[in-house]
């Protein structure tokens, strides 16, 4: 997902996008525990994702 992307979405929609974002790095990790996950670069890929989240969050003023 790209910034200019999340930027155009107001706070709830960031904040239900970060939920859901959070939800699939936990079911990754749980993957990756039991060695069921194949493809190991989407737990990077959700990592940097939530990290994109939270930093359009902060910049439109609200810290979770």
């Amino acid at each position: 997902m790209k910034a200019s992307d999340l930027r155009n979405k107001d706070q709830v929609a960031l904040k239900q996008e970060l939920d859901g974002l959070l939800r699939a790095h936990f079911g990754l990790r749980m993957q990756k525990a039991t060695q069921q996950l194949t493809n190991t670069s989407q737990l990077r890929k959700v990592r940097r994702d939530i990290a994109r989240v939270k930093t359009i969050l902060t910049e439109k003023g609200d810290k979770q």
